[in-house]
């Protein structure tokens, strides 16, 4: 059975100031979903489900469907506001999402079989896509998940802090930890993540998790649990989050599953602020004229 490729594109992009998930960056306007499912389709993912907001529907089909139709196999989850679904049984108001782990559960309805969860907004590259599909195929289980490891140099942006999950990995290669840092930016030469009003250092060679993550349908289960707990904990906390690597150090520190940190050479760019966009256009350009992608990505 091919593994499937979940998207997280449900987030507000507020930051940016506009729906980064379908803005344009190639040549005919191809957003960066475009690329990921195209890498993903070459690697051997055999569907995709993107997370979306309801009212998003039939911008998401008006701009994937045709193109993807008779290439992948496509489905589509909501992320709400509704908790009594996962059994949350108290009014909690809210402005916004529950955050990643949160919409992951929303992929529960729609995947039964191994999985991996990508940002929208996020260009991974082909070689992450082939190494998760492998470890997909011939390594997962219900207590071996795994994450793509990138180089925390390599991922931030020129134009203001970035939330990055910091990574301590063990010599096996196996995740010991992930702590979800919110503010890591560049102090000149040096990289700090901030905490209160503390900045602390971080070496370029630091793995971070980009949210490429490898599961078995088996963490629903495990997830919907801790969000319960999670959001009667912060009920009087409208900014809290539910990242999914909260989830995953739970997994670790219970013993409950394994990490493999899987690194890869890709190279990864993303935006967060409007002025991220004319360089993740440039990326793209430069990866078109070295071969990497068509001109003209589906035709």
């Amino acid at each position: 059975m091919k593994p499937t490729l979940l998207i997280l594109a449900a987030g507000m992009a507020s930051r940016y100031g506009s729906m980064k998930q379908i803005d344009g960056f190639g040549p005919n306007n191809e957003t960066i979903i475009d690329y990921s499912i195209y890498d993903a389709i070459k690697a051997g993912f055999g569907k995709v489900v993107f997370i979306i907001k309801e009212e998003f529907l039939e911008d998401f089909k008006e701009i994937f469907e045709a193109k993807l139709n008779g290439k992948i196999e496509t489905d589509y989850v909501y992320q709400d506001f509704n908790i009594k679904q996962f059994g949350v049984d108290i009014e909690i108001e809210r402005s916004k999402p529950w955050g990643t782990a949160h919409a992951i559960l929303a992929g529960r309805t729609a995947i039964n079989e191994p999985f991996c969860v990508i940002n929208a907004d996020d260009f991974y590259g082909l070689d992450a896509y082939q190494k998760m599909v492998k470890f997909l195929t011939t390594e997962v289980s219900d207590s071996n998940y795994s994450m793509i490891g990138y180089e925390i140099g390599k991922t931030l942006s020129e134009y203001g802090s970035v939330s990055r999950g910091v990574c301590q990995v063990n010599a096996d290669g196996i995740l010991e930890e992930v702590v979800e840092r919110t503010k890591v930016l560049k102090n000149g030469d040096a990289i700090v993540f901030e905490e209160g009003d503390t900045q602390y250092p971080l070496t370029p060679d630091t793995r971070v998790s980009m949210n490429f993550w490898g599961f078995t349908p088996a963490v629903f289960k495990i997830t919907e649990e801790l969000f319960r707990d999670f959001a009667v904990q912060n009920k009087e906390n409208p900014k809290s989050e539910f990242f999914i690597p909260l989830v995953a150090e739970y997994l670790v520190k219970s013993r409950i599953a394994n990490f493999k940190v899987i690194p890869t050479d890709s190279q990864w760019f993303g935006v967060t602020y409007k002025e991220d966009k004319p360089i993740v256009q440039a990326s793209i350009d430069q990866l078109i004229k070295d071969g990497a992608y068509p001109s003209n990505l589906w035709d």
